[in-house]
């Protein structure tokens, strides 16, 4: 783990910048947009255009990096990230945060292919997983420090816009200063959908209900807050609880989910994140309660991501694994792009108000729970020590990194496999 740090510090130092930045300007906007008189319909638009970009800009980015070379599209979408970071507050008007957000998406999208790629040169096969599990803690804790950094300005100026996008600008610099040679990069072809759904129906069903889940917390938690009537710094310790849930429950987890059934720990994990939904529409008004729902929520559906992913693994060949990784992103990319729009219609003042907030999420995590327990009942299970081992992922995880911790899958299965056989 030292070795990973000392080696790729510079990196993951500016992913968690990054991280800051995206964290920071996702909480800010929800709140702006209430103090500008925005319906809650208008900022469910504009929060789903941010995934409307970060699925386009996964599977363009790619070919963008192969036409110019890392350095350039690295630099270039640095630079209209912090230029729409800026032209937030200028521009206070629905449609124009909608297009924003579709190229702050977009650029975020193809930043995060570019770093990841670096990421993944620099590992070896020996702390390839150590890498991958150092670049998520960092990630993950930058999103929750943005929460912070949310109260060092008025929402309703430029303050808060003008850190944000310093973090993003800033963390480029370790980046491009530090790491000199330019990987080779290529993708692997994703199979079909049909296919895809084929090897493991639990999987693309999953994946699509939590890109729903996820979008909700991602991108609707801070227009919840504002509509709920919450102070400022309730709704930041709000929005932080769900990724510290998140931090602290991905690992205990993982480690479950290599010692049992998985599509039972599915059921039992998203069974449990329902009720802490039901909790917090129910008991909403009380803030520790709240505070409690979203812990619980974080923690249960963030490390879904990762659980749904070691389920379809565990059908698949290996040499199938990377080529599923891109059918699996994109089917919880239509998952997340939907997820703000419905949120939004629910929390509008004519159907439930804020609680659809968590109406939403409670709705999609009994879905697939059930979905879970019925398809236990469809095919036999894997026995537990023919499965592969859960690497854990953000949802946010571009194509580069998806493939990163599919490899990580391979090389851990192949070294028990090596392990028996000389037993």
């Amino acid at each position: 783990m030292i070795q990973v740090l000392s080696s790729a510090w510079a990196l993951l130092l500016g992913m968690g910048l990054l991280m800051v930045g995206n964290g920071l300007q996702g909480t800010i906007l929800g709140v702006r947009g209430e103090i500008e008189g925005f319906s809650t319909l208008q900022m469910s638009f504009v929060m789903s255009a941010y995934f409307v970009g970060f699925l386009g800009g996964s599977r363009l980015a790619p070919e963008m990096i192969r036409r110019v070379g890392h350095v350039r599209v690295f630099a270039a979408l640095a630079s209209f990230i912090s230029a729409v970071m800026i032209m937030y507050p200028l521009m206070t008007d629905p449609v124009i945060w909608i297009l924003g957000r579709v190229v702050i998406g977009f650029c975020f999208s193809g930043v995060y292919v570019t770093a990841e790629s670096w990421l993944n040169n620099a590992a070896s096969n020996e702390n390839r997983g150590q890498a991958l599990s150092l670049y998520m803690i960092f990630q993950m804790t930058g999103i929750i420090s943005a929460q912070g950094l949310v109260l060092l300005g008025d929402p309703a100026g430029f303050d808060t816009f003008v850190i944000a996008s310093i973090l993003v600008s800033v963390s480029f610099a370790p980046i491009l200063l530090s790491i000199s040679p330019t990987p080779a990069f290529d993708t692997t072809k994703p199979m079909t959908l049909r296919e895809l759904f084929g090897y493991s129906p639990l999987g693309c069903v999953g994946m699509f209900l939590l890109g729903g889940v996820f979008s909700a917390q991602f991108g609707m938690a801070s227009v919840y807050g504002a509509r709920a009537g919450l102070t400022l710094v309730e709704i930041s310790t709000f929005i932080a609880a769900f990724y510290i849930g998140a931090l602290v429950l991905q690992y205990p987890l993982g480690w479950m989910s290599d010692r049992m059934d998985r599509r039972f720990l599915i059921m039992l994990v998203a069974g449990v994140g329902s009720c802490a939904a039901v909790v917090g529409l129910v008991f909403g008004v009380t803030f520790p309660i709240l505070l409690g729902a979203a812990f619980v929520i974080g923690g249960m559906s963030n490390p879904l991501y990762s659980l749904l992913i070691a389920h379809a693994n565990d059908f698949l060949e290996h040499e199938d694994m990377a080529a599923a990784s891109g059918g699996l992103l994109f089917i919880n990319g239509m998952g997340a792009i939907a997820g703000p729009l419905i949120t939004g219609w629910l929390m509008g003042d004519a159907v439930f108000g804020p609680p659809g907030f968590f109406l939403f999420i409670a709705i999609l995590l009994v879905v697939m729970a059930g979905y879970a327990l019925y398809r236990m009942t469809q095919r036999a299970a894997i026995p537990v020590d023919e499965t592969g081992t859960m690497s854990p992922l953000y949802p946010t995880a571009s194509p580069v990194v998806m493939e990163l911790a599919q490899e990580v899958a391979i090389e851990a299965a192949e070294a028990e496999q090596e392990t028996q056989d000389v037993a």
